[in-house]
């Protein structure tokens, strides 16, 4: 009970923060912007004469493709701004007493918190995933294959980099902690795309060294599965896209990257309880 008294605690306290606000804002004008843009190309390809439906879904999927990789970019970044001075945070400006000093265990506060960033997290992507889901599908009444399943990579991989960041948070200043999250997830970010083109030229050191930066953290590994499974089947014939390579991560790696949010939590309590406040 305590813990989900935490949970609303810290999600009430998230909602008031400008950094949440100025990110809905954002976010609803991405949208916009996003349906506008694709309201315009879904006629332009419509009026073609003699376009294939084909080609047409092709394009579709590309545009969704697109939407979706911005919206992975942007659940990411609230994932780890929020939660950056969480721990650290509370702890260098010592408000973290008020409840430490009440009869309340550690590991329910890092629990309690990570369970309210873990809701926020989810209504963001909700709206931004469901609503560029939901623009495509009533503009043209395309569906982009594996939808409901992509989104839960997607989830994944922000619970996975807030995972992380209450381990910085917890041992680290809010500075070093911030460094310590974008960094990993750049690593990741650039072996995925040397990854990528080591597919495509056939090199497999190149692919090796995706594969490595894949298990220092996968956050990348969990955006090329999902993209894999929203690609259309003709890209996924061909191999070759964007947001997507032939080197499609397996399903041990999803489980390693549900092993790697576990653990991270883990962590995250064992460190903050032994640490001197």
């Amino acid at each position: 009970m305590t813990t989900f008294t935490i949970a609303r605690l810290t999600f009430r306290e998230a909602a008031r923060r400008k950094i949440l606000i100025a990110a809905l804002i954002l976010g609803l004008a991405f949208l916009i912007v996003y349906g506008i843009g694709f309201y315009y190309v879904n006629k332009e390809i419509g009026d073609t004469v003699g376009r294939n439906p084909l080609e047409n879904n092709e394009i579709r999927n590309f545009l969704f493709m697109a939407g979706m990789y911005a919206v992975n970019f942007l659940v990411v970044i609230m994932a780890v701004l929020t939660s950056v001075t969480t721990l650290s945070g509370e702890i260098s400006t010592g408000t973290i007493q008020t409840l430490v000093a009440k009869p309340v265990q550690r590991w329910e506060i890092v629990l309690g918190k990570w369970i309210g960033f873990t809701f926020m997290l989810t209504l963001y992507l909700l709206l931004m995933a469901g609503g560029t889901m939901a623009l495509v599908y009533l503009i043209s009444g395309y569906m982009a294959p594996n939808s409901l399943e992509s989104l839960l990579f997607l989830w994944l991989n922000a619970i996975l980099l807030l995972s992380v960041s209450f381990v910085g948070g917890s041992v680290l200043s809010t500075l070093a902690n911030g460094v310590l999250v974008f960094g990993l997830y750049g690593l990741a970010f650039i072996g995925g795309w040397i990854e990528h083109i080591g597919s495509l030229i056939n090199n497999q050191t190149a692919i090796n060294i995706g594969i490595i930066s894949s298990l220092i953290i996968p956050s990348e590994a969990l955006w090329k599965r999902a993209a894999h499974e929203m690609s259309s089947p003709l890209a996924r014939t061909v191999g070759f896209s964007p947001f997507s390579s032939s080197s499609v991560p397996s399903p041990l790696m999803i489980w390693y990257a549900v092993g790697y949010t576990a653990v991270a939590l883990f962590l995250a309590i064992r460190f903050f309880t032994k640490r001197d406040l």
